[in-house]
């Protein structure tokens, strides 16, 4: 175990590489980077945060209280009761985030707080037979509640084990009805440019909402959940309350967070990511360690431990983030 630190950019091997260089448009980053005179490695990076700052924007009471939540009925899936790796510590998992919506650092808990969760509203619409609004009450209610232990990979080569309480995508597919029509399904998220402000450091526009899609298929596939609540409560609002993607099979930029509408579809949807740079982002993102990212290796992950303090393991990747019994038929 090591504590994690941050070293040089230009001294981390490609293999050991968890930071997100931010940027939507190459050209621009370059041409901009140049007129200015500075160099990218002044730039902030979107998933590197130096690990000794975290938690030190606000206390350790105001993290507390954002992960003090009201707990929530469910069962345990004995079929994902447990990976072989220890879940993350609690306090842990709730500071570091990414959010993009609130920033690119992984201190954007504190500033998620800011995501009014009253009166929340899931819009299905689409190819449908029946299209409903429903509130996060009435998903809870009518949709049963289990409790799953999945892993959770960043294309950022860094990983967790969450106990996540939800209920599978599937259940909503049998509710609303899709019709023969419905090929993809897009999530979007929860934006309002006076909350969701995204990150200071941006070069351009973004392509707000945060949007993220999935083949019919994917979504019907027995991993594919939503989430509403996590070690045994509510969902926080920096993990993406009160209602998020996990789509563990993939990178974790795949979960949308704080989903305001479903939609089925004909035709692949533009997703957020994918749209800033389809190079780096593919619309499938599944997690495939023989597969570098351009700017690192997924050959292994920086696997987050228990705690109390951030500290890692270097573990190796599996494909589909080793998941593949359940999905590796749908990439046949």
């Amino acid at each position: 175990m090591v504590l994690i630190r941050v070293p040089k950019i230009w001294n981390v091997a490609d293999s050991q590489v968890t930071s997100e260089n931010l940027y939507w448009n190459r050209r621009q980053f370059i041409k901009t980077l140049i007129g200015a005179g500075i160099g990218a490695s002044v730039m902030p990076l979107a998933g590197c945060q130096n690990t000794s700052d975290i938690g030190k924007s606000a206390s350790e009471t105001a993290l507390e209280k954002s992960l003090n939540l009201p707990s929530i009925s469910y069962t345990t899936n004995p079929a994902f009761a447990k990976v072989s790796r220890p879940i993350a510590d609690e306090k842990v998992a709730g500071q570091y985030n990414n959010f993009y919506e609130y920033g690119g650092t992984k201190k954007i808990w504190l500033d998620a707080q800011k995501l009014p969760t009253e009166n929340w509203q899931v819009e299905v619409a689409g190819l449908v037979k029946n299209p409903r609004t429903y509130t996060i009450d009435e998903i809870k209610q009518e949709f049963p509640l289990e409790e799953r232990v999945y892993r959770f990979r960043c294309v950022e080569a860094w990983s967790m084990v969450l106990p996540w309480i939800g209920f599978p995508m599937k259940e909503l597919i049998a509710a609303v009805e899709p019709t023969s029509k419905a090929k993809f399904v897009n999530f979007t998220s929860f934006y309002d440019e006076d909350i969701t402000t995204g990150p200071s450091f941006h070069l351009g526009s973004l392509p707000w909402p945060y949007t993220e899609g999935l083949r019919i298929e994917e979504m019907a596939n027995e991993l594919a959940f939503f989430a509403v609540g996590i070690y045994g409560h509510d969902l926080p609002k920096q993990h993406g309350a009160p209602i998020r993607m996990v789509i563990p099979w993939k990178y974790g930029f795949k979960g949308a967070k704080s989903i305001v509408k479903v939609e089925f579809l004909e035709k692949q949807p533009a997703t957020y990511w994918n749209t800033i740079d389809s190079r780096e982002y593919d619309f499938e993102a599944n997690v495939n360690p023989d597969k570098p990212h351009p700017r690192w290796s997924q050959a292994t992950e920086k696997f987050i431990s228990t705690g109390p303090g951030l500290s890692w393991e270097i573990k190796e990747t599996f494909p589909y983030n080793g998941y593949g019994e359940y999905v590796g038929s749908l990439y046949t």
